[in-house]
Parts: structure tokens; C-alpha cells; sequence
């Protein structure tokens, strides 16, 4: 179970978020919709423990993120895994290497030979798995960092504007990746998107946003409520 209780963020006189309180249930897809500024990737920062917040407390399981050690930080990210817009994949290495990069640093290599190929299957990138990033269309590399994103077996995988720089058929694609993911693995998945094609595709409980503030919380929103003001 994951938790935000009633959570703000500061920074000297800028409010960032105001009382932010929700619970996720495992297994469970939520997408974080909202305008620019509204406080999407500001909880995302909460979430992974680069910030803390000013007031209130996140909860994952038995990790109170306020309060971890530095160690225990470390262990707790791993239970997070994070894909972002821009791939963040690094060129000189291939497909392969850039997922089986995750483990090596965390000196888990024996783990590579099992783990590295059956994601790439998963993502559909095995026969890529030796060209290097700059060979990939943008859909391949956003698979890529999903499948890096999963190498720890997190328990939550987390998605800022996953498909912010794909076209319209690429973004399908990772679209239903993640809500295959979501329904194959039983993968609790929170994405923060403009995008009404992954919402669409992936039926997400919808948490909107608004100046630092939750607006609403609905488990079954419809497109134009969900998206009101947005596009």
C-alpha cells in the first residue's frame, strides 16, 4: 500500500502542493492528470525520496519515506521503478547493456543472464538487443527504459509523460504496454500524462491536479471530465 498523508511541499514562500491525500492499493493503475505546475512531477520527486515533504508523511508498505536513512533510501528506490520522457538510456551501449546497466550497479550480475533477455522479450526488443540507442525509433527507446525501469521486480512502476515525445502509433504501443503490464503482472502503475491516448487505453482511476491540490479523485472519469481544460 502506498500513501500520501495530507502532504505539502514548500519552498520558502512557493507552495508546491497543498494537503495531498490518497491511497494506492496494490495492483491497482492511476493516472495524475493536471496542468503544467499543477504538482505531477513534484509527487513523483516525494515518491522516488529526492525530496521530502514540508508537512505530512509517504508511506510505502513498511518505509516511511521522511525519515529513511540514506541505506535504506537506497533499498526502498529499489522497489521503484521510473520511466521518464526523455529515455535517459545512455548511447554507448546497446539495448542489452543499458538494461543489464541497473544491475550491475547494484552488483547483481548474476542475474543479468536470466533476467535482461526475458525483458526484452516482454518488451518486444530481443532482436534489437544489440543495437545501440541512436539505431532505435523513439517507441524502441521508450521500451528500453521500461524494461530497465522493471529489472528489480519493483512493486510500483512510475511513468512522467512516458509518451510525451513519441507519435501517435508509438504512444499507442506503450500504451498498451503498460496496461499489459498492468493486467500480466499485476504491476500497481502511476503515470503522469497529457496524453488522453494512454489514459484511454490504459482505464486508469484519474487523480487530477490543479495549483498544487487535488481537484478530484474518480476511479471511472470519463475522457472530456478527465481532460477538461487540459487540451
Amino acid at each position: 500500500m502506498l500513501s500520501f498523508e495530507k502532504v505539502s511541499l514548500s519552498f520558502g514562500r512557493r507552495t508546491i502542493l497543498q494537503n495531498v491525500h490518497f491511497e494506492l492499493a496494490p495492483k491497482e493503475i492511476v493516472a495524475l492528470l493536471g496542468e503544467s505546475g499543477a504538482g505531477k512531477s513534484s509527487i513523483f520527486r516525494l515518491l522516488i525520496g529526492e525530496w521530502k515533504p514540508t508537512l505530512g508523511s509517504i508511506r510505502l508498505d513498511d518505509f516511511r519515506l521522511e525519515s529513511l536513512s540514506l541505506e535504506n533510501l537506497q533499498k526502498y528506490r529499489r522497489q521503484i521503478g521510473i520511466v521518464f520522457q526523455d529515455f535517459r538510456l545512455l548511447p554507448q551501449k546497446t539495448v542489452f547493456e543499458n538494461v543489464s546497466f541497473a544491475l550491475e550497479v547494484c552488483g547483481e550480475e548474476e542475474k543479468i543472464p536470466q533476467v535482461v533477455p526475458s525483458l526484452l522479450r516482454l518488451t518486444g526488443l530481443y532482436e534489437r538487443k544489440d543495437q545501440f540507442p541512436h539505431s532505435l525509433s523513439g517507441g524502441e527507446k521508450q521500451r528500453v527504459a521500461i524494461a530497465r525501469a522493471l529489472v528489480h521486480n519493483p512493486k510500483i512502476l512510475i511513468a512522467d509523460e512516458a509518451t510525451g515525445n513519441l507519435d501517435p502509433k508509438n504512444s499507442r504501443d506503450i500504451a498498451d504496454l503498460f496496461a499489459r503490464l498492468h493486467r500480466e503482472k499485476g504491476l500497481t502503475i502511476i503515470l503522469a500524462t497529457h496524453d488522453p491516448t494512454l489514459v484511454m487505453r490504459t482505464n486508469p482511476r484519474i487523480i487530477r491536479l490543479h495549483q498544487g491540490k487535488i481537484l478530484f479523485d474518480e476511479k471511472k472519469c470519463p475522457p472530456e471530465k478527465a481532460f477538461q481544460g487540459l487540451l
